[in-house]
C-alpha cells in the first residue's frame, strides 16, 4: 500500500487502520509505504527506512530506537537531514513575512 491514508476523512482512516490491524493479527504481510511516521511506528512490526533509493535502517522500532526515546520521525531525520531544519524554517518564515509586507496595500 502506498500512502493508504492520504486524502481520507477521519472515519475512513480509522477503518483502514482497523483493517491493517486485522490483517496483521491474521499473520498477513503488508508492505506499507508512508511519510506519516507516527502511523508507521504504531502499525509496523518491522520498518525499513529508505533515503534516495538506499536502505538506511531496517528493524523493529525498538531496534531502530536503540534505547533512545526518539520517535521514528526523529530517527529518520537524524539519519537523513543536515540538521538545519529549524534554521530553514526560520528563513522560510522570514521570507514569507517579507513577501506579505511587500504586497500589503
Amino acid at each position: 500500500m502506498d500512502e493508504p491514508l492520504s486524502g481520507l476523512d477521519a472515519n475512513a482512516v480509522i477503518l483502514i487502520k482497523e483493517l491493517l490491524q486485522a490483517l496483521k493479527q491474521e499473520g498477513k504481510t503488508i508492505f506499507y509505504c508512508s511519510h506519516m511516521m507516527d502511523v508507521v511506528e504504531r502499525v509496523s512490526d518491522r520498518i525499513v527506512l529508505i533515503n534516495n533509493g538506499s536502505i538506511i535502517a531496517d528493524g523493529t522500532i525498538e531496534e531502530l530506537k536503540q534505547g533512545s526515546t526518539d520517535s521514528l520521525e526523529q530517527i529518520f531525520s537524524r539519519l537523513t537531514s543536515s540538521g538545519n531544519q529549524v534554521q530553514r524554517a526560520d528563513d522560510l518564515a522570514a521570507a514569507m513575512n517579507a513577501s506579505s509586507r511587500d504586497t500589503t496595500l
